[in-house]
């Protein structure tokens, strides 16, 4: 071989072995940023870079979604680089075993145990996280002051909260499905002759004719968690048993409201009269009561202000003919609606956690308007298109549980409002909208009332936790009495069981903390 074949041979070789090097590299980069280059590792679509997986224990036993999946989750991880490995509950139980043991996990999401999980021991303080690695993410004082503790950190903040100014200033945040309704059956109301219900004798007359007209359907049946929230207000007490009402600048247990025996004898008197089932406060979850509304055994649905429109697509999807109606948000001139929330449930960050930076900036995200609506409302373009008015024109049914579920939608509000929650609930011509915008109408907002927490293992704490296990007893002993003579003497015996427990004593201090945080909202 000559000296110029030689030269040209050589030439020839390198360029061969250049264009498959950058074959290969052009391969490895046009692979799918969703699967895997190596085992354990995942590439964010947005950004190229690896996707982290967090675990989250959500404590809730009911939760709905117990899975990272469906459109917005994909969606969030698009935007964030961050996925979640969940678990829920099986019980209200296993979050203070797993405190109790150390064994945590990054994030944890819980309504119950918000006070527990505020502690240094076991999570990182917001604020501080906050100033180390995202420091343009900005929370508004209210909600600083709300949550923060005695030891001057605060540690989540929750969703589903809104000042009373914020709500006042949005008229389409309506409220979300976190409020009760009733439902009843149109084709039934229509062969009783259309009887009015305008009142809470007017219902209870017509469960009367329903009892009377079909003995075989159970004219009231009820959600095991949504029981007492309806006619609890209907009957004019400010909260429900286990929580707090103001009076003259003062603060009381909600069992000593001068109406809670009204609402006692109500109660009972459904039930002696055979309008409701006793088994119905025994029910092992919340399923039953919609089996009953929607196979046709029921006349009357207690549950939450979507119940209509959610047993309408049920029974219709059965292959039903007949529908239900909301009744009025008020059936009495003595409703209220006092809310004292600060919001539902928050998101901790454990000490367990292996990326802090990664996770308080996967929650700066979610806080921000971008990720509050594709949280609540699903994504832009698919599943709603923004209204000049200032709602979402949503491209589905909100009601439609297994469409939101399967999609995502609403339930990875690890930090959300209650005013983007509120829209949700702004679907023009839906029964639900009508009943929410009812209930806005008479509510006022109290959520100094909220402040009033009692902190773990505090001794108000064990004394407000023995009350609440008796009352839960308790209360159902007056529902069931025989008589209204031994319902009375049932709630009497109740009150003087909480006064021995050291009911007055927890009042006193009750008094003393509304008296120093009230002025939180001035």
């Amino acid at each position: 071989m000559n000296k110029f074949r030689s030269k040209k041979f050589l030439f020839l070789s390198l360029a061969v072995m250049l264009v498959l090097s950058l074959l290969a590299a052009c391969s490895q980069n046009t692979a799918d940023p969703g699967e895997s280059n190596e085992p354990g590792n995942e590439t964010s679509s947005n950004s190229g870079e690896e996707v982290k997986e967090l675990s989250l224990f959500i404590d809730a036993p009911w939760y709905p979604v117990k899975e990272w999946k469906g459109s917005v989750a994909e969606k969030i991880t698009e935007k964030t680089g961050i996925k979640l490995k969940v678990t829920v509950a099986t019980d209200d139980k296993q979050l203070p075993l797993m405190i109790a043991s150390g064994d945590l996990p990054d994030l944890v999401f819980t309504n119950a145990n918000i006070d527990r999980m505020s502690d240094s021991k076991l999570s990182y303080p917001w604020n501080e996280l906050i100033e180390k690695y995202a420091p343009e993410f900005k929370i508004d004082n209210t909600r600083i002051a709300i949550h923060t503790m005695d030891d001057g950190n605060f540690y989540t903040v929750r969703n589903s909260f809104a000042t009373r100014e914020e709500m006042a200033q949005n008229k389409y945040a309506i409220g979300s499905d976190g409020n009760p309704g009733i439902a009843v059956r149109e084709d039934i109301l229509k062969e009783l002759g259309n009887p009015s219900i305008q009142s809470l004798d007017d219902f209870t007359k017509v469960l009367g004719m329903v009892k009377e007209k079909y003995p075989d359907m159970v004219p009231l049946i009820m959600d095991k968690d949504w029981i007492e929230q309806y006619f609890i207000q209907q009957i004019g007490v400010e909260a429900l048993m286990d929580g707090w009402y103001e009076q003259d600048g003062e603060i009381e247990y909600a069992i000593k409201h001068p109406k809670m025996l009204d609402y006692f004898k109500f109660m009972n008197s459904l039930y002696r009269n055979g309008y409701i089932l006793a088994e119905n406060f025994a029910h092992a979850n919340d399923q039953i009561d919609d089996q009953y509304a929607t196979s046709g055994k029921a006349f009357a649905h207690s549950h939450t202000v979507s119940v209509a429109d959610m047993d309408n697509i049920a029974v219709k999807k059965n292959g039903g003919a007949y529908t239900f109606k909301m009744l009025p948000s008020a059936l009495s001139s003595d409703a209220k609606s006092v809310s004292t929330g600060l919001g539902f449930a928050g998101t901790f960050i454990t000490k367990e956690n292996k990326d802090p930076e990664a996770s308080i900036k996967f929650i700066e995200y979610l806080a921000s308007d971008e990720g509050k609506k594709l949280t609540m409302f699903g994504v832009e373009g698919e599943h709603w298109t923004w209204n000049e008015e200032g709602y979402p024109n949503l491209n589905y049914d909100p009601s439609d549980s297994e469409f939101v579920n399967s999609n995502g939608i609403k339930w990875w509000y690890l930090y959300n409002d209650g005013i983007t929650e509120g829209m949700l609930g702004y679907v023009p011509g839906t029964q639900k909208t009508q009943a929410l915008m009812e209930r806005k109408a008479m509510t006022i907002y109290k959520p100094e009332i909220g402040l009033i927490q009692t902190q773990p293992d505090s001794e108000e704490k064990t004394i407000k936790t023995k009350i609440d296990e008796m009352i839960k007893n308790e209360k159902v002993k007056i529902y069931l009495s025989k008589t209204e003579e031994e319902a009375i003497a049932n709630y009497e015996n109740m009150i003087k069981t909480a006064e021995s427990m050291g009911l007055q004593k927890l009042v006193d201090w009750a008094n003393q903390t509304y008296q120093k945080k009230k002025d939180l909202f001035k």
